[in-house]
């Protein structure tokens, strides 16, 4: 049994057994015939997993690991909100006409800030958001969007507290066509007493829809995780996944039942290409994934939306 089985199993049970119901009650979310989609809910999950000791897939059905990179590629390197960047069509229910999610996900991460400021003229910042203003009284402001921020302070106060990437701006949640699930990365490095320094990082998401999306963003944010660590030259240490609202929809009950009787197998072992040490220059080809066995994938489940 892989640990992420382990967890994922008692997480469905918690919520089945002890969670509480939001039948009855108004809720946002409906089914593609209008009917509201109730939930089983569990406040307050947190998980964690080190990807020292393995990579948190699940194996009582496949995760699509490389559609799960595409989508962070798509948020983090491409800081994109337009669906027509996506390979997969995940993302089609909430795009509008032309594409575009609104000023969500990538497009939070895209925006320029004012980083730091200098008293010298740097001679270069290696950062494709980077922007340098000079002020009249002799100092230079440095402009980065959030990733190229994590990617310096990491390279530059690796031990600092405020690292960390926010999707929730509240000036522009309206302007959201999906407010975002996962709103938060927090990254926190330790010495360990290795050659490398180690890199974690806490993921907090809002509300999680348990059947189609938990392992998806755990692993998702796992590779994300190994990305910033091997562009920063750090080992990739412990996930945190923070759940405020775990569910399970009232159409995907029976599914949970069924994924919690089925057999498990062994982690799979997944790394990426050794050459790439440049955040922005990762493909989902430099992914590699082996020893993956699963139960069968679970086919045409309902999406609420």
């Amino acid at each position: 049994m892989s640990y992420a089985d382990k967890v994922f199993k008692e997480n469905l049970k918690s919520i089945l057994e002890e969670g509480t119901s939001t039948k009855n009650q108004k809720v946002r979310p409906h089914w593609e015939d209008g009917t509201p989609a109730y939930t089983i809910k569990q406040f307050g999950i947190s998980n964690v997993y080190d990807l020292r000791k393995e990579f948190p897939a699940i194996t009582v059905r496949k995760t699509a690991l490389k559609s799960c990179m595409d989508e962070i590629l798509w948020i983090y390197q491409k800081k994109s909100n337009n669906i027509n960047d996506l390979n997969s069509h995940i993302w089609d229910e909430w795009a509008d006409k032309d594409g575009s999610i609104g000023k969500a996900y990538g497009y939070q991460v895209g925006k320029a800030y004012i980083h730091h400021v200098s008293d010298k003229l740097p001679s270069s910042y290696d950062y494709p958001s980077v922007l340098i203003q000079a002020t009249i009284d002799r100092k230079y402001k440095i402009w980065f969007d959030q990733m190229d921020a994590v990617l310096y302070d990491l390279k530059n106060t690796p031990f600092s507290r405020r690292i960390m990437i926010s999707l929730w701006n509240p000036e522009e949640l309206n302007e959201m066509r999906l407010q975002p699930c996962c709103w938060s990365v927090i990254f926190n490095v330790t010495d360990e007493g290795r050659d490398k320094y180690v890199l974690n990082m806490v993921l907090n998401q809002r509300s999680n829809d348990f059947i189609t999306a938990n392992n998806w963003n755990t692993a998702q944010y796992a590779i994300l995780l190994m990305m910033v660590a091997q562009s920063v030259n750090m080992i990739p240490g412990k996930l945190v996944h923070s759940i405020t609202d775990c569910h399970v929809y009232d159409r995907h009950i029976n599914i949970a039942k069924e994924l919690i009787n089925r057999p498990e197998h062994p982690a799979p072992k997944v790394s990426l290409n050794p050459e790439i040490h440049n955040f922005y220059d990762f493909k989902t080809s430099d992914l590699i994934v082996e020893d993956y066995e699963t139960e069968p994938q679970i086919k045409n489940i309902p999406i609420a939306i």
